[in-house]
């Protein structure tokens, strides 16, 4: 009989522990996939830096909204903008890891090549002026272009201040994405938090058997 009884108490049911919905978390590995793409497009294939930045926004809003509507959330508002944020944090993260290793990449691999660094064929002798690979040929390219003085103002003086000056400037161009993209998420997830959730239309059979 105790143990009847013990079984007829109704249990505590418990709390969800998850801070996102499952569907949020799908959205976010989307949201992660549409990033390397959007940097690898506009990075490698178009090169056009500044797509990159107006599409981060776009894309933070349309992930943002995609993760409530996977996870057909609606209510509570602070659940609806969580899981906007968290897809749209792994969205920025993404690409903005993708775009500064890109950028870094092309400046740490730059060889020179074919201003400088030319060799004669035959006894390897070199032809015209030399830089090391890395960015010293980048900073001589910009010497070269004629950009010293805009450089000279923003305190670049050699190379090596010019590397300084480079990494500062691309790790403030990924968080400027990560602004950005993630804003666009919030966004997103407050336009769908602001909206009335939908009223379920009656069932037709059911009526039709009423």
């Amino acid at each position: 009989m105790t143990v009847i009884a013990a079984e007829r108490i109704p249990r505590p049911v418990a709390a969800p522990r998850r801070f996102f919905d499952q569907g949020a978390i799908f959205a976010g590995w989307v949201g992660l996939g549409m990033g390397v793409i959007i940097a690898i497009a506009f990075e490698l294939v178009i090169p056009v830096q500044t797509v990159v930045f107006l599409a981060a926004p776009l894309a933070g809003a349309i992930i943002g909204a995609y993760a409530n509507v996977r996870a057909a959330r609606w209510r509570p508002r602070t659940r609806v903008l969580a899981n906007a944020a968290y897809a749209g944090v792994v969205t920025a993260l993404g690409l903005a890891i993708l775009y500064v290793l890109i950028r870094l990449l092309f400046i740490y691999a730059d060889n020179g090549f074919p201003r400088f660094n030319q060799t004669e064929e035959f006894m390897g002798l070199n032809l015209g002026a030399t830089c090391e690979t890395g960015p010293a040929c980048t900073y001589a390219r910009y010497l070269e272009d004629g950009r010293g003085p805009e450089l000279v103002a923003a305190g670049v003086t050699d190379a090596s201040s010019f590397e300084a000056f480079v990494l500062h400037d691309e790790l403030n161009g990924g968080l400027m994405l990560i602004l950005f993209t993630v804003g666009g998420s919030l966004f997103g997830g407050a336009l769908r938090a602001l909206r009335s959730e939908p009223v379920a239309a009656p069932d037709a059979s059911s009526e039709g058997s009423a």
